[in-house]
């Protein structure tokens, strides 16, 4: 479709398209975003009709993340503001246990997440049983679960935490050690940085755990990049990079730092939407793309406002222990993203 074609669409037009495409000028040529224009127009007009807001993960597409998304972040802040919003429906632009999140900070909406089949090799990699499990081997000992679980999974857990306070909620028991589930690398990153004893659960991020410090040390030998990591990434490849945080730390280590070359070792579509806010600076994208984040899709979108449907519903009993989980981290502290 040329930009010349374009017409109004409920309130869409061709200007407000040409404005929205500044946000992606540097990840897609013009007559690829213009593609987009017809399924943009819809989603819209949709979220007019529903008095919805769509959320757009960091690891989203360009063409959901800055065409559509009316908050942008990480899991938990996005599940934060449009709790605090006065939408009557919520569309999760992420994975499943985010659409959860959402759900849980706003039990009297309704929820979407576009594709059920959105789910995350993190959160499959623990259940409410092997929780129990823990508890049993390590009687009295508190348990803290990364965000990136299952509802059913928080229930169980004495309190949630993001990459960016895990230390934090670790502490906050005052407990010798603590039991730290279900990342492996992430507990690794939290007990390098604590005096608690953390007792780890072996689970990995299908996309993280595909980096090595090998790669990383060559993009800053050839490169010269400034490399920021994600501490869900294996202990090599966090002792090879310049810093390790969560994403939303490592954007402000972007704006402290205003790097020519980076290097964001995490999921790539992530660099691709940072890349416009830092326009001086070269990011290298070594790409291992989350498959769950690319199920969702613009049309998935439309079509999940149109019916109102995959919607999120959790039980009653797993509700009220994963919001305790949830709660007891916010009253430990604000975080700032997983």
């Amino acid at each position: 479709m040329k930009a010349t074609a374009i017409t109004r669409r409920g309130g869409y037009d061709a200007a407000e398209h040409a404005r929205r495409y500044e946000r992606v000028a540097r990840l897609m040529p013009r007559a690829e975003w213009d593609v987009h224009f017809e399924l943009v127009a819809a989603v819209e007009a949709l979220k007019r009709e529903r008095n919805a807001v769509v959320l757009g993960h960091n690891y989203q597409r360009p063409e959901i993340f800055h065409g559509v998304a009316d908050f942008v972040g990480d899991s938990l802040e996005l599940a934060r503001r449009a709790a605090e919003s006065t939408a009557d429906v919520i569309v999760m632009c992420g994975v499943r246990f985010m659409a959860e999140t959402a759900k849980l900070l706003s039990p009297d909406k309704i929820v979407l997440l576009p594709d059920l089949e959105a789910g995350c090799s993190l959160a499959d990699s623990i259940t409410p049983e092997d929780v129990r499990a823990l508890r049993r081997q390590h009687p009295g000992v508190p348990v803290v679960c990364y965000v990136n679980t299952s509802a059913a999974v928080k229930s169980e857990c004495d309190a949630c935490c993001t990459s960016s306070n895990a230390q934090l909620v670790v502490e906050s028991f005052g407990a010798p050690e603590v039991i730290f589930v279900p990342d492996e690398y992430l507990a690794k990153f939290v007990a390098a940085n604590t005096k608690v004893r953390i007792i780890p659960w072996r689970g990995h991020c299908e996309v993280h755990e595909r980096f090595t410090g090998e790669e990383v040390r060559e993009y800053r030998r050839s490169a010269q990049a400034y490399v920021l990591a994600h501490p869900e990434c294996p202990e090599d490849v966090q002792e090879a990079a310049d810093y390790v945080g969560s994403t939303s730390g490592m954007i402000a280590a972007l704006a402290r730092e205003r790097p020519e070359r980076a290097v964001l070792i995490t999921e790539c579509s992530m660099a691709d939407n940072v890349a416009g806010a830092f326009p001086e600076t070269d990011f290298l994208r070594p790409c291992n793309l989350c498959p769950h984040m690319q199920r969702i899709t613009l049309a998935g979108v439309r079509t999940s406002l149109e019916r109102l449907a995959p919607a999120i519903e959790i039980p009653g009993d797993i509700a009220v222990g994963a919001r305790r989980a949830v709660q007891r981290m916010l009253d430990v502290g604000r975080p700032r993203g997983a």
